[in-house]
C-alpha cells in the first residue's frame, strides 16, 4: 500500500524575534536579532550574561488566570504556540475526529524552572511548602500532554526528548505516524524555557555560551571565524501535519509538503560532534533518500549551525561532502539565539514560510567567514530567491541528529 503524503496545514511559534508567526518571521527576513541582556534572573556574576528571551505576554487565550499562575513556562509557550497553528489550519476538532488527532511536543530539557522554583521553596520554607503542581509540571512530556487535554485530541501522544534535536525528532516522526495510518493529524513540534541560573551556568561552565556580553545582538556568530560560542534562547514552535487525502476532504490550506525525514547517531561523544561528520552526512542522506530527490535538487539548507566553535565546520563539511558549496545556507539561529529542543521546529516553519514567500532568511553577524566553513552563505542579509525543496538540520548532545527535507506543494 502506497504511504500517505503528509503536508503542512498550519504553523505557530513564540521566539525571542516575536510572539507569532509574522512578528518571527519579518524580523529574521530583516536580519534583526532578539538577544538581550537576562532579565529573568539576576546574571550579574555569570560569565554569559545574554539570551534569547521571548518578550511581553504569551498569549494563551481562555486561559484562566489561576491555572496559567501554575503552568511551567514552558507548557505556556507550548500552548501559545499550538493555538496558532490551530488557527491557522482552521481545523475544527469534535467527537467524530478527536481519536485521529495527536500531539508531539519534544522539550531538551522539560520544566526546569518549575523544579528550581520549588527546590528554593524547600530550602527557604520546608519541604511541605513545596507546590502538589511540582512533578506534573516538571515532566517534559507535559506541554504535549496539556495540549491534548486543553483541545480534546485523543490520538497519539508522545513527547520526544532528545537535546537541540527533539523537535524535529518529533516532527519527522509524526509524519511517520501519518503515513502508517495510526493518525490523520498531529500537532507537532517543541517547546523549551532553559533560561535559567542552573542551565546558564551549566552551559557556560562547559564553555559553549558566548560571553560577548557588551554586544548581545552580534554575539550569536554561526560560521564567523570570531565565533564563541551560542546564545541560549527560550520558545516554541508547532505545526499541523496531516494526511494529503485529509487535508484535502477539509479544504485546509496547503503550506508544504514534507517529503523527507532523516535520523542518525553519531556514537562518538556525550557533547562534541563527531569530527569526520559521517553521522551528520549520513542523516542528511537518508532524508534526501526518503525524500526520493538528489543533493542537487535542494535550494536551501537551514543549517543547525550554533555558533560554536567545534560545531559548525563539522557541519560545514559534511554538507560540502554532500551538496559541494553551490547550495546556499544560513542559520537564523544567528537571530533567534539556540530554542535547545524547540530550535528544529521553529526553524522549519521558517524554511515553509521561505518556500511560501520566496525569500531565503541570512546569517547575520557573518562578518569574516571561517575559511573551514566555506559555503554559499545568505550573510548579513537575505536572499529573494524561489526555491522548491529545503534542508533543515537539528543536531544535539549525545551525537543525536535529524533532518527535514520540506518541499513546496506539487498538487
Amino acid at each position: 500500500m502506497a504511504r500517505s503524503v503528509v503536508v503542512i496545514s498550519g504553523m505557530g511559534c513564540v521566539t525571542p524575534l516575536g510572539n507569532s508567526l509574522d512578528a518571527t518571521w519579518d524580523a529574521a527576513v530583516e536580519g534583526r536579532s532578539g538577544i538581550g541582556p537576562i532579565t529573568r534572573f539576576d546574571a550579574t556574576d555569570y560569565p554569559a550574561r545574554i539570551a534569547g528571551e521571548v518578550r511581553g505576554e504569551i498569549v494563551v487565550p481562555d486561559l484562566p488566570a489561576k491555572e496559567r499562575r501554575r503552568l511551567d513556562r514552558g507548557i505556556l509557550l507550548g500552548l501559545s504556540a499550538a493555538h496558532q497553528a490551530l488557527e491557522a489550519a482552521g481545523l475544527s476538532i469534535g467527537d467524530h475526529n478527536r481519536d485521529r488527532i495527536g500531539v508531539a511536543i519534544g522539550s531538551g530539557i522539560g520544566g526546569l524552572g518549575t523544579i528550581l522554583e520549588n527546590h528554593k521553596v524547600i530550602l527557604e520554607r520546608g519541604p511541605r511548602r513545596a507546590s502538589p503542581f511540582t512533578i506534573p509540571m516538571a515532566l517534559a512530556n507535559m506541554p504535549s500532554s496539556y495540549v491534548s487535554i486543553t483541545y480534546g485530541l485523543r490520538g497519539p501522544n508522545l513527547c520526544h526528548v532528545s537535546a537541540c534535536a527533539s523537535s524535529a525528532h518529533s516532527i519527522g516522526e509524526s509524519a511517520r505516524l501519518i503515513m502508517r495510518g495510526d493518525a490523520d493529524v498531529m500537532l507537532a513540534g517543541g517547546t523549551e524555557a532553559p533560561i535559567t541560573d542552573l542551565a546558564v551556568a551549566g552551559f557556560a561552565a562547559m564553555r559553549a555560551l558566548s560571553t560577548r556580553n557588551d554586544e548581545p545582538a552580534t554575539a550569536s556568530r554561526p560560521f564567523d571565524r570570531d565565533r564563541d560560542g551560542f546564545v541560549v534562547s527560550e520558545g516554541a514552535g508547532v505545526m499541523v501535519l496531516e494526511s494529503l487525502e485529509h487535508a484535502r476532504a477539509r479544504g485546509a490550506p496547503i503550506l508544504a509538503q514534507l517529503c523527507g525525514y532523516g535520523a542518525s547517531a553519531d556514537a562518538s561523544h556525550m557533547a562534541a560532534p563527531e569530527e569526520s561528520g559521517e553521522g551528520v552526512t549520513r542523516c542528511m542522506r537518508l532524508a534526501l533518500a526518503d525524500a526520493k530527490i538528489a543533493p542537487a535538487e535542494l535550494g536551501y539548507v537551514n543549517a543547525h549551525a550554533t555558533g560554536t566553535p567545534a560545531g559548525d565546520p563539522v557541519e560545514a563539511r559534511a554538507l560540502r561532502d554532500l551538496l559541494g558549496e553551490g547550495t546556499p545556507v544560513s542559520s537564523t539561529k544567528s537571530m533567534m539565539g539556540h530554542l535547545l529542543g524547540a530550535a528544529g521546529a521553529v526553524e522549519a516553519i521558517l524554511c515553509v514560510r521561505a518556500l511560501e514567500t520566496g525569500r531565503l532568511p541570512p546569517t547575520i553577524n557573518l562578518d569574516d567567514p571561517d575559511p573551514g566553513c566555506a559555503l554559499d552563505h545568505i550573510a548579513n542579509k537575505a536572499r529573494p530567491e524561489q526555491v522548491e525543496t529545503i534542508l533543515s538540520n537539528s543536531f544535539g548532545f549525545g551525537g543525536t541528529n535529524a533532518s527535514l527535507v520540506l518541499s513546496r506543494p506539487s498538487f
